[in-house]
């Protein structure tokens, strides 16, 4: 009977301390012998974690009277200075990665705009969109047109002369007087184009020639 009253006891106790609330101890006594098991525990976990996790620890306590209590597996100060240095450094990393997302942000637009802008300028020189361009903007256009056209018929002059295809410059030079083209250097290739293929044929001659009655 007495065993029985005693389990029921220590589940009470348990029960009770179970639900202890976390408050400020109002009586003095009460508080200081709370404060010295605490501390004890504290410093005591605080020891394991060091070196059962090799942690570098430092822990540092204020009693309600303003006694100092440490601990640090290896130096208190050298550990707060670790600690301050850490978050210097994060502070830092943390700008730095502000400054980068603003960069890249403003890179990205920039780039949008470039790739808007040339598309426009494609449309244009497509012969489309030309509704928001003005007298100056058609100018403009117009002459990036031709010199990129006479561009072009000179690297295919160029390529014809390389190759010796005088069809092929037949081509040109008919193309070039129903389109109207005015590039004089153009037609000077050919026609010097023309006289060289002619200069360079080689003559044939037979090798044995018959001989003239007399």
């Amino acid at each position: 009977m007495m065993r029985v009253v005693e389990a029921a006891g220590r589940e009470n106790m348990a029960g009770i301390k179970g639900k202890m609330e976390i408050k400020r101890i109002e009586n003095t006594a009460n508080r200081q012998v709370t404060f010295c098991k605490r501390r004890n525990g504290l410093l005591k976990k605080a020891y394991e974690l060091s070196v059962l996790c090799d942690a570098d620890v430092a822990l540092i306590i204020f009693s309600g009277r303003g006694r100092l209590y440490e601990y640090a597996n290896n130096s208190v100060k050298g550990t707060i200075e670790r600690y301050m240095n850490t978050r210097v450094d994060s502070a830092n990393s943390e700008l730095v990665s502000q400054e980068n997302s603003q960069y890249y942000l403003q890179e990205a637009s920039k780039l949008r705009q470039q790739i808007i802008s040339l598309q426009n300028s494609n449309r244009n020189l497509m012969g489309e969109a030309l509704s928001t361009m003005n007298m100056r903007d058609l100018k403009q256009l117009e002459a990036r047109l031709e010199k990129g056209i006479n561009k072009i018929r000179s690297k295919k002059v160029h390529l014809y002369v390389l190759f010796q295809d005088s069809e092929c410059v037949a081509d040109i030079e008919e193309d070039g007087l129903e389109e109207g083209a005015s590039s004089t250097n153009e037609l000077n290739l050919i026609l010097k184009f023309k006289q060289k293929s002619v200069l360079s044929f080689p003559v044939l001659v037979p090798h044995h020639l018959p001989k003239l009655s007399e």
